[in-house]
């Protein structure tokens, strides 16, 4: 089928995406498709109907209906690790059925989902309170990778309903290991009315368990060295009961996620318990309803209307036959500033594989670098390079058609004005991307230096508006279409080995760094920054 794709690519090729729009005016009906509140607009794309078909073709001989049976039969699709992937399973509905290796994992999932709903209450309520009496009035997640990234993305982009949930409660993270977040949030939090949630899989995580003893430090200095002080001020959220024991946390303060929950797909559980101290368990249960939408969407309907489906091959096409090997990611909404790194973890960190599942080096580029930033910014930082550069570049734009119309102040209409400016902006862009001069008038009168080649593909993904519902089921289409990409390219996107030598390697690097025993058996670049170090 590859053969087939590259000679069907060879047809097209010379055709202009501008001279698509022109041969058929009715493109975006053919080419775009909806599910609740999102709309995958992919008209944009230098690709035709006949494109997709063969596309469908490729996805059938990878198999990949069979695929999508393993992944939600509860299967070990993880196949290095021997584990099943399940975070679909996360956002089940109460009362579904999901019995897997004689375990019913919808029970787990929805103890643990009370449990959690316990905590927010008894937080929002003001009923938690410091060692010292104080209500708790700040919280602050410690955790790294898929237990910060999550989290803080969906905690900044749901910030209208934190704002209605709770006034009183600020939520922070702290991830970085050299300790400058936390650092500078320590100078500005009271210790006696501060929660700490420490998030972490394995409860192991050298990154988070080095900000969590400086944490605990600085509780302790204030207010002494007892028991108290750890019930109090931490909750602990991991695979590793044991592990949290030991540390201090207190049995009633435990949340429990599983193996089968990757961490970068594990928002939805109880590592999503700042978004849920931040916009109210109901709002959780909200985010978590919109990702189940998705996930029978991408289970049951059919290929020419499904979004992940669709989303992915388009990916397959731009990456495999194309060649395009960078995606730009470009929300038109300030709120998702923090959505282009998530998705950097999530599809790098998923598919920036080069061995087959049967241990074979793979035949094709897998993931493309992902990159990104706010539209309205990124104008100003990139785009240059987007319309006039060598390079070519694939672009989502990702933007609510709804926002501060349920405002009720004298700025609401000064506020709709600069929605529908970022509105205005993401269209305009996406438009010139695609069809270059022939977007403008009198373009062939205008010096080479002020000309648009255009032919950029693009997808915009449209929010009816930005609420927990829909930024659910944005998310979870993502993670279904990084899992698609993963079947086609015959690699396994739930482990990543590629990031654990490291942190093996940095701890004798360590020891030298600290003066335990003489450096050696290193390159001359390595010895030489750590003989500057040392001195």
């Amino acid at each position: 089928m590859w053969r087939v794709l590259a000679e069907h690519a060879d047809n097209i090729k010379g055709t202009h995406l501008a001279q698509f729009f022109a041969d058929d005016p009715q493109r975006f009906g053919r080419l775009h498709s909806e599910c609740g509140p999102l709309l995958f607009d992919y008209s944009k794309q230098r690709l035709t109907v006949e494109t997709l078909e063969r596309l469908f073709d490729l996805a059938r001989q990878q198999q990949l209906p069979e695929w999508i049976d393993r992944l939600f039969g509860g299967e070990p699709v993880n196949s290095t690790e021997g584990r099943a992937a399940m975070h679909w399973a996360l956002r089940l509905p109460e009362g579904a059925s999901c019995v897997v290796g004689g375990q019913d994992v919808a029970a787990q999932v929805h103890e643990q989902l009370r449990r959690m709903e316990r905590i927010v209450n008894k937080v929002h309520s003001g009923q938690w309170r410091g060692a010292t009496g104080e209500v708790v009035t700040d919280v602050v997640n410690i955790g790294v990778g898929g237990s910060d990234l999550g989290p803080q993305m969906v905690v900044e982009a749901l910030c209208d309903s934190a704002a209605q949930t709770s006034s009183r409660l600020t939520v922070h993270f702290a991830s970085t290991m050299d300790g400058s977040q936390l650092s500078q949030l320590l100078r500005t939090l009271n210790p006696h009315s501060t929660l700490f949630i420490i998030s972490s899989k394995s409860f192991t995580t050298i990154d988070t368990l080095s900000n969590a003893d400086t944490a605990r430090c600085w509780l302790q200095h204030t207010l002494g060295d007892k028991p108290g002080v750890l019930h109090c001020h931490f909750l602990g959220v991991s695979s590793a009961v044991q592990k949290m024991t030991e540390w201090g946390i207190s049995e009633e303060h435990q949340l429990q996620i599983w193996d089968w929950v990757g961490g970068r797909y594990s928002m939805w559980s109880a590592i999503g318990l700042p978004i849920a101290l931040a916009i109210g368990m109901h709002g959780f249960r909200q985010m978590l309803a919109g990702a189940h939408l998705m996930d029978e969407h991408f289970r049951n309907a059919d290929w020419p209307q499904n979004l992940p489906v669709l989303m992915a091959l388009v990916g397959i096409w731009n990456t495999n036959v194309l060649g395009i090997n960078a995606q730009a990611v470009l929300p038109y909404d300030g709120r998702l500033k923090q959505l282009p790194l998530y998705l950097e973890q999530l599809e790098m960190e998923s598919n920036g594989k080069s061995v087959t599942r049967d241990g074979q080096p793979v035949e094709h580029k897998t993931c493309p670098i992902i990159w990104g930033d706010v539209g309205p910014n990124a104008q100003h930082a990139f785009y240059q390079l987007l319309h006039q550069g060598t390079e070519a570049v694939t672009c989502d734009f990702i933007l609510p058609a709804r926002r501060y119309e349920q405002a009720r102040d004298e700025v609401t209409a000064e506020l709709i004005a600069q929605h529908e400016l970022a509105l205005a902006n993401c269209l305009a862009q996406s438009r010139l991307l695609a069809l270059g001069d022939a977007a403008l008038k009198d373009a062939d009168q205008l010096p080479i230096y002020q000309r648009y080649r255009g032919n950029q593909p693009s997808s915009t993904l449209l929010l009816d508006e930005l609420t927990p519902y829909s930024l659910g089921a944005l998310i979870a289409m993502y993670e279904h279409k990084v899992f698609v990409q993963s079947v086609i390219w015959d690699i396994n996107p739930f482990d990543q080995w590629g990031v654990e030598m490291g942190k093996k390697l940095a701890v004798d690097t360590l020891g030298w760094i600290r003066g335990q025993g003489e450096v050696s058996g290193v390159d001359s670049s390595t010895a030489g920054l750590l003989g500057r170090i040392l001195k």
